[in-house]
Protein backbone atom coordinates (compact mmCIF):
# COMPACT_ATOMS: atom_id res chain seq x y z
CA UNK A 1 0.00 0.00 0.00
CA UNK A 2 1.19 3.44 -0.80
CA UNK A 3 0.16 6.91 -1.31
CA UNK A 4 -0.38 8.95 -4.64
CA UNK A 5 -1.03 12.53 -5.68
CA UNK A 6 -4.15 13.26 -7.22
CA UNK A 7 -2.57 16.12 -9.24
CA UNK A 8 0.90 15.55 -9.84
CA UNK A 9 1.35 11.54 -9.44
CA UNK A 10 4.00 11.07 -6.91
CA UNK A 11 3.80 8.09 -4.30
CA UNK A 12 5.56 7.70 -1.47
CA UNK A 13 5.20 5.75 1.92
CA UNK A 14 3.29 8.88 3.69
CA UNK A 15 2.29 12.78 3.23
CA UNK A 16 2.34 15.09 5.90
CA UNK A 17 -1.03 16.22 6.39
CA UNK A 18 -2.62 14.24 3.44
CA UNK A 19 -1.24 16.85 1.05
CA UNK A 20 1.73 16.28 -1.50
CA UNK A 21 4.17 19.38 -1.67
CA UNK A 22 2.58 20.67 -4.85
CA UNK A 23 -0.87 21.41 -2.88
CA UNK A 24 -2.39 17.86 -4.18
CA UNK A 25 -4.21 15.73 -1.77
CA UNK A 26 -3.82 11.72 -2.01
CA UNK A 27 -5.55 9.05 -2.27
CA UNK A 28 -4.86 5.58 -1.13
CA UNK A 29 -3.36 3.02 -3.68
CA UNK A 30 -3.99 -0.91 -2.55
CA UNK A 31 -2.00 -4.08 -3.88
CA UNK A 32 -5.48 -5.91 -4.01
CA UNK A 33 -5.18 -9.59 -3.59
CA UNK A 34 -7.24 -11.48 -6.05
CA UNK A 35 -11.15 -11.37 -4.96
CA UNK A 36 -14.49 -12.41 -6.20
CA UNK A 37 -18.37 -11.21 -5.74
CA UNK A 38 -18.83 -15.10 -4.04
CA UNK A 39 -16.32 -13.65 -1.24
CA UNK A 40 -18.82 -10.71 0.00
CA UNK A 41 -21.81 -12.68 -0.78
CA UNK A 42 -20.63 -15.00 1.55
CA UNK A 43 -20.52 -12.56 4.25
CA UNK A 44 -23.93 -11.44 3.90
CA UNK A 45 -25.95 -12.06 7.40
CA UNK A 46 -22.58 -12.62 9.21
CA UNK A 47 -22.93 -11.45 12.60
CA UNK A 48 -18.99 -11.83 13.38
CA UNK A 49 -17.09 -8.59 13.54
CA UNK A 50 -15.61 -7.01 11.62
CA UNK A 51 -17.41 -8.63 8.82
CA UNK A 52 -21.04 -7.85 9.66
CA UNK A 53 -19.95 -4.47 9.14
CA UNK A 54 -21.50 -3.26 5.76
CA UNK A 55 -17.95 -1.66 5.16
CA UNK A 56 -15.67 -4.43 6.52
CA UNK A 57 -17.39 -6.76 4.30
CA UNK A 58 -15.63 -5.86 1.90
CA UNK A 59 -12.30 -5.32 3.50
CA UNK A 60 -10.25 -6.65 0.83
CA UNK A 61 -11.09 -3.62 -0.75
CA UNK A 62 -11.11 -0.92 1.98
CA UNK A 63 -8.28 -1.56 3.69
CA UNK A 64 -6.54 -5.53 3.37
CA UNK A 65 -3.78 -4.93 5.53
CA UNK A 66 -4.79 -3.98 8.67
CA UNK A 67 -5.86 -6.61 11.47
CA UNK A 68 -9.10 -7.32 12.26
CA UNK A 69 -8.50 -7.18 15.97
CA UNK A 70 -7.73 -3.48 14.87
CA UNK A 71 -11.11 -2.43 13.57
CA UNK A 72 -13.40 0.30 15.51
CA UNK A 73 -16.89 -0.96 14.16
CA UNK A 74 -20.21 0.05 15.56
CA UNK A 75 -20.86 -2.08 12.98
CA UNK A 76 -21.92 0.31 10.01
CA UNK A 77 -23.58 0.34 6.60
CA UNK A 78 -25.71 -2.45 5.84
CA UNK A 79 -28.21 0.41 4.88
CA UNK A 80 -31.48 -0.31 3.08
CA UNK A 81 -32.75 0.22 -0.81
CA UNK A 82 -36.34 1.91 -1.24
CA UNK A 83 -38.07 2.17 -4.23
CA UNK A 84 -40.95 4.20 -3.68
CA UNK A 85 -43.79 5.45 -6.38
CA UNK A 86 -44.56 8.68 -5.52
CA UNK A 87 -40.33 9.68 -5.57
CA UNK A 88 -40.72 7.88 -9.49
CA UNK A 89 -43.71 9.94 -10.09
CA UNK A 90 -42.68 13.36 -8.87
CA UNK A 91 -39.31 12.52 -10.81
CA UNK A 92 -40.33 11.34 -13.69
CA UNK A 93 -37.61 8.40 -13.47
CA UNK A 94 -40.14 5.15 -13.63
CA UNK A 95 -36.74 2.83 -11.98
CA UNK A 96 -35.93 4.99 -9.32
CA UNK A 97 -34.17 3.34 -6.20
CA UNK A 98 -32.96 5.04 -2.94
CA UNK A 99 -29.98 4.15 -0.66
CA UNK A 100 -30.78 5.51 2.86
CA UNK A 101 -27.54 6.09 4.47
CA UNK A 102 -29.14 7.94 7.47
CA UNK A 103 -29.11 4.25 8.61
CA UNK A 104 -26.06 4.56 9.59
CA UNK A 105 -25.32 4.30 13.80
CA UNK A 106 -24.83 7.91 14.21
CA UNK A 107 -27.57 8.86 11.08
CA UNK A 108 -25.13 9.71 8.09
CA UNK A 109 -22.90 8.13 5.94
CA UNK A 110 -20.14 9.59 7.87
CA UNK A 111 -20.04 6.56 9.54
CA UNK A 112 -18.45 4.39 6.46
CA UNK A 113 -15.86 6.44 6.10
CA UNK A 114 -15.46 6.71 10.16
CA UNK A 115 -14.69 3.45 10.73
CA UNK A 116 -11.63 3.24 8.38
CA UNK A 117 -10.54 6.59 9.15
CA UNK A 118 -10.43 5.84 13.15
CA UNK A 119 -9.24 2.52 13.10
CA UNK A 120 -6.03 3.81 11.05
CA UNK A 121 -5.58 6.48 13.21
CA UNK A 122 -5.58 4.26 16.47
CA UNK A 123 -2.94 1.53 13.84
CA UNK A 124 -0.91 4.90 13.24
CA UNK A 125 -0.63 5.75 17.20
CA UNK A 126 -2.48 8.75 17.43
CA UNK A 127 -3.95 10.40 20.87
CA UNK A 128 -6.79 12.86 19.63
CA UNK A 129 -8.53 13.14 16.73
CA UNK A 130 -10.15 16.63 14.91
CA UNK A 131 -12.46 17.43 11.99
CA UNK A 132 -14.47 20.49 10.86
CA UNK A 133 -17.93 19.78 10.50
CA UNK A 134 -21.46 20.99 9.52
CA UNK A 135 -22.12 18.48 11.46
CA UNK A 136 -22.84 15.07 10.47
CA UNK A 137 -18.61 14.90 10.61
CA UNK A 138 -18.48 15.90 14.23
CA UNK A 139 -21.49 13.42 14.95
CA UNK A 140 -19.36 10.63 13.76
CA UNK A 141 -15.88 11.70 14.82
CA UNK A 142 -17.19 11.94 18.38
CA UNK A 143 -18.83 8.47 18.44
CA UNK A 144 -16.35 6.73 16.61
CA UNK A 145 -13.42 8.41 18.69
CA UNK A 146 -15.07 7.62 22.67
CA UNK A 147 -15.41 3.82 21.10
CA UNK A 148 -11.95 3.65 20.24
CA UNK A 149 -10.46 5.67 23.75
CA UNK A 150 -8.95 8.50 21.53
CA UNK A 151 -9.77 12.21 22.20
CA UNK A 152 -12.09 14.28 19.61
CA UNK A 153 -11.89 17.41 18.87
CA UNK A 154 -14.79 19.23 16.32
CA UNK A 155 -14.68 22.61 14.73
CA UNK A 156 -18.16 23.55 13.40
CA UNK A 157 -19.43 26.87 12.42
CA UNK A 158 -21.24 29.23 15.22
CA UNK A 159 -24.85 29.34 14.53
CA UNK A 160 -24.81 27.15 11.57
CA UNK A 161 -25.27 23.74 12.75
CA UNK A 162 -28.03 21.71 13.46
CA UNK A 163 -29.44 20.66 17.07
CA UNK A 164 -29.81 17.32 16.52
CA UNK A 165 -25.91 17.04 15.02
CA UNK A 166 -24.97 19.63 17.71
CA UNK A 167 -26.35 17.11 20.39
CA UNK A 168 -24.19 14.26 19.21
CA UNK A 169 -21.21 15.83 19.32
CA UNK A 170 -21.75 17.03 22.93
CA UNK A 171 -22.84 13.75 23.81
CA UNK A 172 -20.38 11.48 22.67
CA UNK A 173 -17.61 13.47 24.73
CA UNK A 174 -15.76 15.78 21.87
CA UNK A 175 -14.76 18.75 22.92
CA UNK A 176 -16.67 21.42 20.97
CA UNK A 177 -15.24 24.49 19.12
CA UNK A 178 -17.87 27.11 17.56
CA UNK A 179 -15.97 29.06 15.46
CA UNK A 180 -17.17 32.35 14.03
CA UNK A 181 -17.54 31.97 10.28
CA UNK A 182 -18.55 29.21 8.00
CA UNK A 183 -16.75 25.67 7.65
CA UNK A 184 -14.55 26.93 5.17
CA UNK A 185 -12.66 28.67 7.87
CA UNK A 186 -13.20 26.02 10.71
CA UNK A 187 -11.18 23.85 8.14
CA UNK A 188 -8.58 26.47 7.59
CA UNK A 189 -7.84 26.07 11.61
CA UNK A 190 -8.28 22.34 11.79
CA UNK A 191 -5.33 22.29 9.09
CA UNK A 192 -3.32 24.88 11.37
CA UNK A 193 -4.22 22.83 14.58
CA UNK A 194 -3.49 19.56 12.82
CA UNK A 195 0.18 20.54 11.88
CA UNK A 196 1.14 22.41 14.91
CA UNK A 197 -1.01 20.36 17.69
CA UNK A 198 -0.26 16.89 16.54
CA UNK A 199 -4.02 16.15 15.65
CA UNK A 200 -5.03 13.38 13.28
CA UNK A 201 -7.25 14.85 10.91
CA UNK A 202 -10.63 12.92 9.96
CA UNK A 203 -12.00 15.29 7.55
CA UNK A 204 -12.25 13.86 3.69
CA UNK A 205 -9.03 15.08 2.63
CA UNK A 206 -7.98 11.82 4.68
CA UNK A 207 -7.74 9.24 1.87
CA UNK A 208 -9.27 6.58 4.41
CA UNK A 209 -12.14 8.44 5.16
CA UNK A 210 -12.47 8.02 1.09
CA UNK A 211 -11.76 4.43 1.06
CA UNK A 212 -14.93 3.52 3.55
CA UNK A 213 -17.21 5.16 1.36
CA UNK A 214 -15.84 3.13 -1.25
CA UNK A 215 -18.72 1.15 0.06
CA UNK A 216 -21.74 2.81 -0.56
CA UNK A 217 -21.14 1.31 -4.15
CA UNK A 218 -19.87 -1.96 -3.05
CA UNK A 219 -22.81 -2.89 -1.05
CA UNK A 220 -25.18 -0.69 -3.48
CA UNK A 221 -23.99 -3.08 -6.52
CA UNK A 222 -24.49 -5.97 -3.87
CA UNK A 223 -28.00 -5.38 -3.38
CA UNK A 224 -28.87 -4.79 -6.50
CA UNK A 225 -27.31 -8.39 -7.45
CA UNK A 226 -24.12 -6.44 -8.99
CA UNK A 227 -26.15 -5.10 -12.00
CA UNK A 228 -25.11 -1.32 -11.89
CA UNK A 229 -27.42 1.31 -12.39
CA UNK A 230 -27.17 3.77 -15.58
CA UNK A 231 -26.99 6.93 -12.82
CA UNK A 232 -25.61 7.24 -9.17
CA UNK A 233 -26.71 10.70 -8.21
CA UNK A 234 -24.96 12.10 -5.06
CA UNK A 235 -25.36 15.62 -2.67
CA UNK A 236 -22.58 17.54 -3.09
CA UNK A 237 -21.16 19.44 -0.66
CA UNK A 238 -17.06 18.51 0.37
CA UNK A 239 -17.26 16.24 -2.19
CA UNK A 240 -15.87 13.05 -0.63
CA UNK A 241 -18.96 11.16 -1.55
CA UNK A 242 -18.18 11.84 -5.16
CA UNK A 243 -14.45 11.20 -4.96
CA UNK A 244 -15.12 8.05 -2.84
CA UNK A 245 -17.83 7.18 -5.49
CA UNK A 246 -15.44 7.37 -8.52
CA UNK A 247 -12.35 5.45 -6.86
CA UNK A 248 -14.95 2.39 -5.87
CA UNK A 249 -16.16 2.03 -9.51
CA UNK A 250 -12.97 2.62 -11.29
CA UNK A 251 -11.24 -0.24 -8.90
CA UNK A 252 -14.34 -2.38 -9.58
CA UNK A 253 -13.77 -2.10 -13.41
CA UNK A 254 -9.98 -3.03 -12.92
CA UNK A 255 -10.58 -5.96 -11.09
CA UNK A 256 -13.21 -6.71 -13.39
CA UNK A 257 -16.45 -6.78 -11.11
CA UNK A 258 -18.12 -4.23 -12.57
CA UNK A 259 -20.50 -5.08 -15.88
CA UNK A 260 -20.78 -1.54 -16.88
CA UNK A 261 -19.57 2.07 -15.55
CA UNK A 262 -22.62 3.52 -13.97
CA UNK A 263 -22.33 7.59 -14.49
CA UNK A 264 -22.00 9.96 -11.54
CA UNK A 265 -23.69 12.68 -11.20
CA UNK A 266 -22.90 14.90 -8.13
CA UNK A 267 -25.65 17.75 -7.05
CA UNK A 268 -24.91 20.74 -5.26
CA UNK A 269 -26.97 23.73 -3.62
CA UNK A 270 -27.48 27.08 -5.82
CA UNK A 271 -26.26 28.66 -2.78
CA UNK A 272 -22.60 26.56 -2.36
CA UNK A 273 -22.44 25.34 -5.71
CA UNK A 274 -18.40 26.24 -6.75
CA UNK A 275 -18.23 22.70 -7.81
CA UNK A 276 -21.23 23.10 -10.30
CA UNK A 277 -19.49 26.20 -11.84
CA UNK A 278 -15.76 24.70 -12.00
CA UNK A 279 -18.03 22.00 -14.10
CA UNK A 280 -20.04 24.34 -16.20
CA UNK A 281 -17.34 27.03 -17.08
CA UNK A 282 -15.04 24.35 -17.53
CA UNK A 283 -12.53 25.77 -15.60
CA UNK A 284 -9.02 25.05 -14.50
CA UNK A 285 -9.03 25.60 -10.71
CA UNK A 286 -12.47 25.95 -8.61
CA UNK A 287 -12.99 29.15 -7.18
CA UNK A 288 -14.14 29.52 -3.63
CA UNK A 289 -18.05 31.02 -2.78
CA UNK A 290 -19.72 32.06 0.55
CA UNK A 291 -22.50 29.51 1.09
CA UNK A 292 -25.47 30.10 1.50
CA UNK A 293 -28.29 27.28 1.41
CA UNK A 294 -30.97 25.19 4.08
CA UNK A 295 -29.07 22.05 3.64
CA UNK A 296 -26.64 22.74 6.09
CA UNK A 297 -25.02 19.64 5.55
CA UNK A 298 -23.13 20.47 2.14
CA UNK A 299 -22.91 24.48 2.60
CA UNK A 300 -19.53 24.35 1.87
CA UNK A 301 -18.17 27.38 -0.23
CA UNK A 302 -14.19 25.55 -0.88
CA UNK A 303 -15.00 21.62 -0.84
CA UNK A 304 -11.33 19.97 -0.40
CA UNK A 305 -11.69 17.49 -2.39
CA UNK A 306 -12.89 18.95 -5.21
CA UNK A 307 -9.58 17.69 -7.56
CA UNK A 308 -10.66 13.77 -6.70
CA UNK A 309 -14.28 14.56 -7.67
CA UNK A 310 -13.79 16.03 -11.07
CA UNK A 311 -11.89 13.31 -12.06
CA UNK A 312 -14.49 10.83 -10.18
CA UNK A 313 -17.35 12.22 -12.88
CA UNK A 314 -15.05 12.90 -15.65
CA UNK A 315 -13.99 9.17 -15.31
CA UNK A 316 -17.68 8.06 -15.52
CA UNK A 317 -19.14 10.24 -18.11
CA UNK A 318 -21.11 12.31 -15.33
CA UNK A 319 -22.18 15.58 -14.87
CA UNK A 320 -22.68 18.26 -12.01
CA UNK A 321 -26.11 19.84 -11.52
CA UNK A 322 -27.38 22.51 -8.65
CA UNK A 323 -30.49 22.89 -6.86
CA UNK A 324 -32.77 25.60 -5.28
CA UNK A 325 -33.59 25.18 -1.60
CA UNK A 326 -37.06 25.48 -2.96
CA UNK A 327 -36.50 22.13 -5.01
CA UNK A 328 -34.51 20.73 -2.51
CA UNK A 329 -37.24 21.10 0.48
CA UNK A 330 -39.66 19.93 -2.14
CA UNK A 331 -37.79 16.79 -3.19
CA UNK A 332 -37.41 16.30 0.87
CA UNK A 333 -41.08 16.68 1.87
CA UNK A 334 -41.74 14.28 -1.47
CA UNK A 335 -39.35 11.76 0.00
CA UNK A 336 -40.28 12.23 3.65
CA UNK A 337 -44.25 11.77 2.60
CA UNK A 338 -43.50 8.45 1.51
CA UNK A 339 -42.28 7.64 4.90
CA UNK A 340 -38.81 7.41 4.17
CA UNK A 341 -37.65 10.78 5.11
CA UNK A 342 -34.43 12.46 5.00
CA UNK A 343 -32.22 15.58 6.54
CA UNK A 344 -33.01 18.49 3.38
CA UNK A 345 -28.98 17.90 1.99
CA UNK A 346 -29.85 14.38 1.28
CA UNK A 347 -32.85 15.08 -1.11
CA UNK A 348 -30.60 17.19 -3.30
CA UNK A 349 -30.11 14.03 -4.89
CA UNK A 350 -33.84 13.60 -5.61
CA UNK A 351 -34.34 16.57 -6.82
CA UNK A 352 -30.97 16.97 -8.97
CA UNK A 353 -32.15 13.67 -10.50
CA UNK A 354 -35.99 15.04 -11.47
CA UNK A 355 -33.81 18.50 -12.80
CA UNK A 356 -31.36 15.91 -15.17
CA UNK A 357 -34.45 14.09 -16.39
CA UNK A 358 -36.65 17.45 -17.14
CA UNK A 359 -33.74 18.15 -19.10
CA UNK A 360 -33.34 15.11 -21.03
CA UNK A 361 -30.19 14.10 -19.64
CA UNK A 362 -31.77 11.31 -17.43
CA UNK A 363 -33.99 8.85 -19.74
CA UNK A 364 -36.86 7.88 -18.25
CA UNK A 365 -36.71 4.66 -18.73
CA UNK A 366 -32.73 4.68 -17.10
CA UNK A 367 -32.17 2.93 -14.15
CA UNK A 368 -31.14 5.58 -11.06
CA UNK A 369 -29.83 5.03 -7.81
CA UNK A 370 -29.85 8.20 -5.40
CA UNK A 371 -28.05 8.51 -2.43
CA UNK A 372 -30.11 9.51 0.73
CA UNK A 373 -27.35 10.50 2.61
CA UNK A 374 -28.51 11.84 6.04
CA UNK A 375 -31.28 10.39 8.90
CA UNK A 376 -34.92 13.12 8.77
CA UNK A 377 -34.13 13.63 12.66
CA UNK A 378 -30.49 15.24 12.11
CA UNK A 379 -32.47 18.84 10.73
CA UNK A 380 -35.56 18.78 12.90
CA UNK A 381 -35.76 22.44 12.50
CA UNK A 382 -35.73 22.87 9.28
CA UNK A 383 -38.72 20.27 8.93
CA UNK A 384 -40.90 21.65 11.06
CA UNK A 385 -40.60 25.12 10.06
CA UNK A 386 -41.56 24.53 6.46
CA UNK A 387 -44.53 22.30 7.65
CA UNK A 388 -45.39 25.78 9.66
CA UNK A 389 -45.37 27.69 6.71
CA UNK A 390 -41.47 29.38 7.88
CA UNK A 391 -41.18 28.91 3.65
CA UNK A 392 -42.56 30.92 1.12
CA UNK A 393 -42.20 27.54 -1.15
CA UNK A 394 -43.81 25.16 1.14
CA UNK A 395 -46.48 23.63 -0.95
CA UNK A 396 -46.33 20.71 0.37
CA UNK A 397 -46.70 21.68 4.04
CA UNK A 398 -48.73 20.00 6.53
CA UNK A 399 -49.09 22.60 9.08
CA UNK A 400 -50.00 21.44 12.59
CA UNK A 401 -53.75 22.78 14.21
CA UNK A 402 -54.84 23.43 17.53
CA UNK A 403 -58.11 22.66 18.85
CA UNK A 404 -60.10 22.97 21.97
CA UNK A 405 -60.43 19.94 24.09
CA UNK A 406 -63.44 18.33 22.84
CA UNK A 407 -65.00 15.83 20.73
CA UNK A 408 -66.90 18.59 18.24
CA UNK A 409 -63.39 20.69 17.51
CA UNK A 410 -61.53 17.40 16.52
CA UNK A 411 -64.19 16.36 14.31
CA UNK A 412 -64.02 19.69 12.36
CA UNK A 413 -60.62 19.60 12.34
CA UNK A 414 -60.26 16.16 10.77
CA UNK A 415 -63.14 16.99 8.38
CA UNK A 416 -61.26 20.07 7.31
CA UNK A 417 -58.97 20.00 4.18
CA UNK A 418 -54.96 19.57 5.32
Amino acid sequence: MKYRCVRCGRTAPSFEGFQCGCGGLVEVEHRFIEVSRETFDRRLGCTEEPYNSGVWRYKELIHPEIGAEQVVTRPEGNTNLYVRGGVSEYTGIRRLTMKHEGENPTGSFKDRGMTVAVSEALRAGAETVVCASTGNTSASVAAYAAQAGLRSVVFVPAGEIALGKLAQALAYGARVIQVKGYFDDAMRLVREASRQLNLYVLNSLNPWRIEGQKSIVFEALQQMRWIPPDWIVVPAGNLGNTSAFGKALKELGQLGLLERMPRIAAVQAEGANPFYRLWKDKGGRLEPVNPSTVASAIKIGDPVSWEKALDAVGLTGGTVEQVSDSEILEAKAVVDATGVGCEPASAASVAGAKKLAEAGVIGPDEEVLCVLTGNILKDTETTIRYHSGGFSSAGRMNRPVTVDADLGSIEKALRSPT
